[in-house]
């Protein structure tokens, strides 16, 4: 699970620095940078896949439900933050875009948290 973790994590913090760059040079998001969501997003399917196959191999995880709720969100914040970057067309959309990349990393933390408990 760690090699996924770590994966989606650093994605989404480059994803995140090319944001707050963007947002610095009072930029909005370009295509690009979704394109780049993109990518995280399917690092998160395939968290989804790997923590699906170790669940069902008999790994036993203490609270399975919050984990399973956070992955859940992870997955739904982007696509949400990438809707809002269309709407909002200014340096805002970039600070948005930031802002769930972040929120994608402190996710990534506690499921990883979740996973050793």
């Amino acid at each position: 699970m760690l090699p996924v973790v770590l994966l989606v994590s650093v994605l989404a913090a480059a994803l995140g620095v090319w944001a707050v760059v963007f947002a610095v040079a009072d930029r909005a998001v370009v295509l690009r940078q979704l394109v780049a969501a993109g990518a995280v997003e399917a690092a998160l399917v395939v968290q989804g896949v790997v923590l699906a196959v170790l669940q069902l191999g008999g790994t036993h995880v203490e609270e399975p439900v919050t984990l399973w709720g956070y992955l859940l969100v992870a997955l739904l914040l982007l696509p949400g933050a990438a809707v809002a970057a269309f709407v909002e067309r200014s340096r805002w959309s970039s600070i948005i875009l930031a802002v769930a990349a972040l929120t994608i990393i402190v996710m990534e933390l506690r499921m990883w948290q979740l996973w050793q408990a």
